[in-house]
């Protein structure tokens, strides 16, 4: 096991801007490497359930990202490079997330795919009974990711290119310490 793991890669953007398609081909390119989607762990809550995006589930949120900074963390110790997929807004997700990765000592880089709000409607259109279908919903998460203000240089434009030009910017980016928190 390496001394400095690799550092933890936050992937984020609005529902249908390709990040899960990124972080798949983009994790495929490390010898030791997982890929945490951080949907699936809202999933794993069974009664008592809030819609994400609902203002009323600012608690399960914070403790939904907590976990997943745990498993996020749990593995960059053992030496995988670890990427967290999901949308981890800056105003309500990042912060759990973050001190969690942190307190384990660990480096995060943060990165924020962007594509217009049409070609994400488009995506999750084409989507069958995945994740967040509110189109309402969808603009509102959109727009949370429309200025980023002070994590601005952390956003990356991916209008028209594929899930590997993608994937390949990424780990650009991250060998240059250009994503680090």
């Amino acid at each position: 096991m390496p001394d400095a793991p690799e550092p933890v890669l936050i992937l984020t953007g609005p529902p249908g801007v390709g990040k899960t398609s990124a972080a798949v081909l983009l994790a495929d390119r490390f010898p030791r490497a997982v890929h945490l989607e951080s949907d699936r762990f809202f999933s794993f809550i069974r009664g008592g359930f809030v819609e994400p995006w609902r203002p009323e589930s600012q608690q399960q949120n914070e403790l939904v990202m907590r976990l997943v900074g745990e498993a996020a963390a749990g593995y960059a110790r053992a030496g995988f490079f670890t990427i967290v997929d999901g949308i981890v807004i800056p105003r309500w997700f990042l912060a759990p997330l973050r001190e969690i990765l942190a307190a384990a000592g660990l480096q995060a880089s943060y990165a924020v795919l962007r594509v217009p709000l049409a070609a994400c409607a488009a995506r999750i259109e084409e989507r069958e009974g995945e994740g967040v279908s509110d189109q309402e919903a969808i603009a509102r998460i959109w727009a949370q990711f429309a200025d980023l203000g002070a994590f601005e240089r952390h956003a990356i434009d991916v209008e028209g290119r594929t899930p590997e030009q993608v994937a390949a910017s990424l780990a650009e980016l991250l060998a240059a310490g250009r994503l680090a928190l």
